[in-house]
């Protein structure tokens, strides 16, 4: 793959050079600084106009060239024109919805709907002609996503992006390839960098998870961005589904000869790119891991993740500082004070007072709290959910480090993937709202949440 990737990018670059000869580009070149989004958006134009494929090549590289010496402020003042300039052509659309509504065929239709195409989609698509464009277009978007708080104006260019890069970086272009100790050191240097769930302390801490017998590692690539992992994921094989996340990561455990285990725990899940967010890789990964590795080691049975639980602390203190919570107990109050004190990830005695209060509003937490669009308030559980799991287990002090205690107060979860129940668990989470669990999770709800959750449709 990356000989050949190589390949076409030297041949766009002779092709962009010859370009810029013919554009003369090259000879009298400003600094880059200097290249405003105004004088931008004017070489944006002329790529749009429509030139030979070397000059397109050449321009497309000069526009992200000038880009990326924008300032931030610069920046959003060429997503601005993004939106304002680029937008469809409107008198064209016009012309194309009143031939549509005066004589409706699949012409027209047809003619509707490419006028209804903003001009930026088609900017972006010959921006990305230019060597390495792939990356740099994903580099931008991630800068777009930095403004969209302040700017939400911006999300119209942000959904052209999303629909571009969803078929750019759809299924049949990524490759899944396993990471383990042979593969290039700077591969395995982004894997230490982007690990986003549990942090790699060091390379011996990484070895221990890629050259572990009983452990692997798979993440997805794409052609157009050489040895950049899109996604990836950590595999501990196991004989039992875990509760914790320490012994799991512990560098001098007794190593599972891989053919005695028979439960394959996916414990981190990581994106790479900030600029690809909202592009879903994560389902396709797992369940071809799942296939992966069951072809390898056929003992496997179960399926399951170790998961963190994001947003649960802050939904706890949320409840604890409302003053009619409808959630907490005067008792609840009174045990979740043992949370405030130091100390609690070495005090036995104070976990066992708050382990089973913890589970019993995590139950509530996953099957009855919403957000105001109905969904889980989790984006893990939203995530693993929507793939087709069910909730398994609920792991209080699964994740004792300063992280997990901060924004869990330590809880963890485990997600089942079962072949066959897949797709119906994925119809009654998208169809119905509903979150499929275990009968075990169920049981941990209190009397009166039972009560909501056969309401809301969650108990099933």
């Amino acid at each position: 793959m990356s000989d050949t990737t190589s390949f076409f990018g030297d041949l766009l670059g002779t092709i962009a050079e010859r370009g810029r000869a013919l554009l003369d580009l090259g000879r009298e070149r400003r600094p880059a600084g200097a290249v405003k989004a105004a004088s931008l958006v004017a070489l944006c134009e002329r790529l749009l106009s429509g030139r030979g494929e070397a000059s397109g090549v050449a321009l497309a590289s000069e526009i992200l060239l000038a880009y990326g010496a924008l300032k931030s402020a610069e920046r959003i003042a060429f997503f601005e024109a993004l939106l304002g300039t680029f937008g469809p052509d409107l008198t064209r659309l016009d012309k194309a919805a009143a031939a549509y509504a005066a004589k409706p065929s699949a012409g027209t239709a047809s003619e509707l709907h490419q006028a209804s195409e903003p001009r930026r989609q088609e900017l972006i698509r010959r921006l990305n002609l230019a060597p390495g464009a792939t990356a740099r277009l994903v580099g931008m978007r991630a800068d777009l996503l930095a403004s969209l708080p302040r700017r939400r104006d911006l999300a119209e260019v942000d959904r052209d992006f999303t629909h571009l890069f969803a078929s750019w970086f759809n299924r049949g272009f990524l490759v899944l390839r396993r990471i383990d100790w042979s593969t290039p050191a700077n591969v395995l240097e982004k894997i230490i960098r982007y690990e986003a769930v549990h942090e790699i302390r060091d390379w011996n801490d990484l070895r221990a998870r890629v050259d572990s017998p009983d452990r692997r590692c798979y993440a997805f690539f794409h052609p157009t961005l050489v040895d950049e992992p899109l996604i990836f994921v950590e595999v501990a094989l196991m004989k039992d589904i875990p509760g914790a996340i320490a012994p799991v990561l512990a560098e001098k455990r007794a190593h599972l000869d891989p053919t005695k285990a028979s439960v394959a725990v996916f414990y981190s899940i990581s994106n790479t790119q900030t600029g690809l967010g909202g592009v879903s890789f994560g389902n396709f990964l797992i369940k071809q891991v799942v296939e992966e590795i069951s072809r390898e080691l056929p003992n496997l049975k179960t399926f399951v993740t170790l998961s963190p639980v994001p947003t649960f602390r802050g939904w706890l203190e949320a409840e604890r500082a409302a003053e009619h919570s409808v959630v907490l107990t005067a008792e609840d109050r009174t045990a979740l004070a043992a949370l405030d004190a130091p100390g609690l990830a070495e005090d036995e005695a104070r976990q066992a007072v708050l382990r089973p209060v913890l589970t019993a509003l995590a139950a509530h937490y996953f099957l009855i709290a919403r957000s105001p669009k109905g969904r889980p308030l989790d984006p893990v559980a939203r995530f693993h959910l929507g793939n087709g799991a069910r909730l398994e287990r609920i792991d209080p002090f699964g994740d004792l480090s300063a992280k997990g205690l901060k924004q869990a107060a330590g809880l963890m979860v485990n997600y089942r993937y079962i072949t066959e129940d897949i797709e119906a668990n994925h119809e009654a989470f998208f169809d119905k709202a509903q979150v499929v669990a275990s009968p075990a999770v169920r049981r941990l709800l209190r009397a009166e949440s039972q009560q909501k959750a056969l309401v809301v449709g969650t108990a099933g």
